[in-house]
C-alpha cells in the first residue's frame, strides 16, 4: 500500500522517492497458479534485407512461406528478451496483468457530487517488454459492446510488484471538466483515482467470447479441419493438442465462400506491430484477410481485421493472445468476359470475434504478396510468417449450391469445446503445443 499511494503522488506530481518505481520482483506474491510451465518459442529478429525485400508494412510472401520447410539446426539461438509463448508464463507477472476491464466511474465524485450517474468505462492493457505496458481506455464500455471508437485514450504504464499504474489518463464531469486520474491495475480489476486520493470506479476484469466460437458447420458444408483430418489441406501440420499449425493452404477452390476459422495468436511482449503474432488468410492466394495480435491497439489497415494495405476494420475486435477468436469471412470472386478482362471486382465482408469489421468491401487488386488477378482460382492460404499461430475448427461452405444465415453462431447444444471463455487457456483447455 505504501508504494502504491508513492506511486500515486509521483504520478500528480509530488515527491516521489526512487523506490516506487523499482520493480520488486521479491516481494512479488505468486500469481494464479498454472501447473504447466510455459514454453516459449525462439523467434528471430528479421534482417534489414528482409524488411526492405517487404516494404514498409512488413509482410512477406505467402506462396514462400507456407511451403517452407527448417529444422532445429535452422532455428537461431533465441535473443535475449525475444519471447513467443505458446501457453501461460507462469514465471511472468506481467501475464496475468493483460486483459479486458469493465465497469463504472462517477464522473462527478471528484467534484463533490455524489448522486450523478455513473458512466461506463471500457480498458484494455496488454504488456511490452519486462515491466512496461500500453493500454487503451475507451469511453462507454469496450469495442463491439458500447465503447466510442472515437473518445479513446492511450495510455501508458510500468509493473510495481503485481500492480500497474497508468498515466496520462482523464476523464470529463458531467459539465465538462477535464478531471485527471489515475488506473492502478491488479491482477483481478482496475482503480480509478483522483489526485486527492478518492475512488470514482472500479474497473472489473473481465472475459469475452465470440458468438461465433465453436459454431457447427452447417450440412452440407466443406469441413476443411475438426482436429483429426488433414485430407483437404496441402502442407498441414497438427500439433500433440490437435491444433493447426501456421502456413498451409486448403485444396478445395470454390469461387464464392462463407469461411469460418477459430485462431490463436502466442504471447510476444518483446515484440510490436507486425512482429507479433502475424498469420493471414490469403483468398484465392490474392486477398489477404490480417491475422496479427492487435489488443488494444486503433484499428489499422495492417493489423486483425483489416483487408491488408487496402482497408482497416471498422472496429478492432482483437482479443487478448493466448485466447480462442473466430474470423468469418464471406467472400464475392471478381467476374471476367471470355477475352480474360475483368468486369466485377472480388468483394469481403468479414467478423472478427463475432462483430462485423468490414461490410461488403470492394478489392480492386490483389493486395500485398497476393498473386495477380486472372480468371482463374487459387487456393485459400493460411501464412506463415513465422510466428506460431494456431487454428481448429474450419469449415467453408460453396455459396454456389448452398445459402445459409452467416456468420453462424454457437448452438445450444454445442460441445464442451465450444464452451470455452475467451480467456489464457490452461493444459486441461488444450493449450497450444511445444515448439515445433
Amino acid at each position: 500500500m505504501t508504494a502504491r499511494i508513492a506511486l500515486l503522488l509521483c504520478l500528480f506530481g509530488f515527491a516521489c522517492p526512487t523506490f516506487a518505481l523499482a520493480q520488486d520482483d521479491e516481494a512479488t506474491p505468486s500469481p494464479a497458479p498454472i501447473q504447466p510451465i510455459a514454453k516459449a518459442i525462439p523467434v528471430e529478429e528479421e534482417s534489414s534485407e528482409k524488411e526492405m525485400a517487404d516494404g514498409e508494412t512488413g509482410d512477406s510472401d505467402p506462396a514462400k512461406e507456407s511451403t517452407s520447410e527448417s529444422s532445429e539446426a535452422d532455428i537461431p539461438a533465441e535473443p535475449e528478451r525475444a519471447r513467443a509463448y505458446t501457453s501461460p508464463p507462469a514465471d511472468d507477472p506481467s501475464f496475468f496483468l493483460m486483459g479486458e476491464f469493465l465497469g463504472s466511474v462517477n464522473r462527478n465524485n471528484a467534484l463533490g457530487t455524489s448522486n450523478s450517474p455513473e458512466d461506463q468505462m471500457g480498458l484494455q492493457l496488454r504488456p511490452i517488454g519486462e515491466s512496461d505496458f500500453d493500454a487503451l481506455s475507451f469511453s462507454g464500455g469496450l469495442p463491439g459492446e458500447g465503447g466510442k471508437l472515437d473518445d479513446t485514450m492511450r495510455l501508458v504504464g510500468r509493473r510495481a510488484g503485481e500492480a500497474v499504474v497508468l498515466s496520462g489518463a482523464s476523464i470529463r464531469s458531467s459539465a465538462g471538466d477535464s478531471i485527471p486520474v489515475a488506473l492502478f491495475v491488479d491482477p483481478s480489476g482496475c482503480s480509478v483515482i483522483d489526485s486527492s486520493g478518492k475512488l470514482l470506479g472500479r474497473l472489473d476484469k473481465i472475459t469475452r467470447k465470440s458468438r461465433t466460437l465453436g459454431a457447427t458447420p452447417p450440412e452440407g458444408a466443406v469441413v476443411l479441419f475438426d482436429g483429426t483430418d488433414t485430407s483437404l489441406l496441402n502442407n498441414a501440420t497438427v500439433t500433440d493438442e490437435g491444433l493447426l499449425a501456421e502456413g498451409f493452404s486448403i485444396k478445395p477452390m470454390i469461387q464464392d465462400f462463407d469461411l469460418h476459422i477459430e485462431f490463436m495468436t502466442p504471447y510476444m511482449p518483446d515484440f510490436d506491430e507486425q512482429k507479433r503474432g502475424n498469420s493471414g488468410v490469403y483468398i484465392h492466394s490474392r486477398y489477404e484477410c490480417q491475422v496479427l495480435d492487435s489488443f488494444a491497439q486503433d484499428p489499422k489497415y495492417n493489423g486483425l481485421g483489416a483487408i491488408y494495405t487496402v482497408r482497416a476494420p471498422d472496429v478492432n475486435m482483437a482479443f487478448a493472445p493466448l485466447v480462442w477468436q473466430t474470423y468469418d469471412i464471406r467472400f464475392t470472386a471478381p467476374r471476367y468476359n471470355s477475352d480474360g478482362t475483368k468486369f466485377s471486382n472480388a468483394r469481403i465482408t468479414s467478423w472478427v470475434n463475432g462483430v462485423k469489421v468490414q461490410d461488403d468491401i470492394t478489392i480492386e487488386a490483389p493486395t500485398g504478396y497476393g498473386k495477380p488477378e486472372e480468371p482463374v482460382m487459387l487456393p485459400v492460404l493460411l501464412q506463415n510468417h513465422g510466428d506460431p499461430v494456431r487454428f481448429r475448427n474450419m469449415w467453408m461452405i460453396d455459396r454456389g449450391l448452398m445459402q445459409v444465415e452467416f456468420p453462424v453462431e454457437k448452438s445450444e447444444d454445442a460441445g464442451e469445446q465450444d464452451q470455452v471463455e475467451a480467456e489464457p487457456v490452461t493444459e486441461s483447455e488444450g493449450i497450444l503445443p511445444a515448439p515445433r
